[in-house]
């Protein structure tokens, strides 16, 4: 249920802010670097951590909720 959600956020980050946004993102700056660039660079890593993270979560507690505690 939950995985939809995060690869539709994968997708966003990674497609939409890396090459589809990119000129309205540029217009933002974020430490003196356009903030299209700064996605491309270093932010898509970023949320995609934090995406492994919350994946992780999510299958833990789908393994308690069925009985797979380790």
């Amino acid at each position: 249920m939950y995985l939809k959600y995060l690869l539709f956020i994968w997708f966003i980050v990674s497609f939409g802010a890396g090459i589809l946004f990119k000129d309205l993102l540029d217009s933002i700056y974020l430490g003196g670097f356009p903030l299209g660039f700064w996605f491309a660079q270093q932010g898509s890593v970023y949320v995609f951590v934090i995406l492994i993270f919350t994946y992780v979560y999510l299958m833990n507690k789908l393994d308690k909720l069925h009985g797979y505690n380790e």
